[in-house]
């Protein structure tokens, strides 16, 4: 095999393996995996605007304290799991989410939880399937307080990684 054949080959192979490689890409970022960035402060601190977040896709098990991707007026939002399948939630007139009858200690919440005038009645009792979602920061926030419990399978996926796009 002279030269010329043995470059050829080796381009031959080269692109063999790119497109390998872009079909496993295409595969695991089409069917597993997704990013987007979070478009508001309705997470803050935990995730802030312009903030880029990789999620997981394939998820259908989820716990009080995950985050989640769903999909909410053409908007692509993150927020969290207070309460699933089962569960009971109310907010009492201190500013607390009681879930099952229990005051939640939230770490990560910095201001009170107040239902909004136009949202869902409480008490809520979560049916098979579904999980009651709230952002961290409270005030003025789209969450479960007004569109009510989301179903599993209109979650996108669970939060997988923040990358901080300030100052970048």
């Amino acid at each position: 095999m002279n030269q010329s054949q043995a470059l050829k080959q080796d381009i031959k192979d080269l692109l063999l393996k790119l497109g390998m490689l872009t079909v496993i890409f295409i595969v695991l970022f089409g069917f597993c995996f997704g990013f987007m960035a979070n478009p508001d402060d309705s997470m803050s601190p935990a995730f802030c605007e312009g903030d880029l977040v990789a999620y997981y896709k394939m998820n259908s098990k989820y716990i009080m304290g995950d985050t989640v991707v769903i999909e909410y007026k053409d908007r692509t939002i993150v927020r969290r799991v207070v309460a699933v399948e089962g569960d009971t939630v109310d907010i009492n007139e201190d500013g607390q989410l009681l879930v099952n009858g229990f005051v939640q200690q939230e770490s990560h919440v910095y201001k009170e939880t107040y239902p909004y005038k136009e949202g869902i009645t409480f008490p809520v009792k979560l049916k098979e399937g579904e999980v009651f979602l709230l952002a961290d920061n409270r005030e003025n926030s789209q969450d479960s307080r007004v569109f009510g419990p989301v179903k599993k399978s209109d979650i996108k996926g669970s939060v997988l990684l923040v990358c901080r796009r300030r100052n970048l």
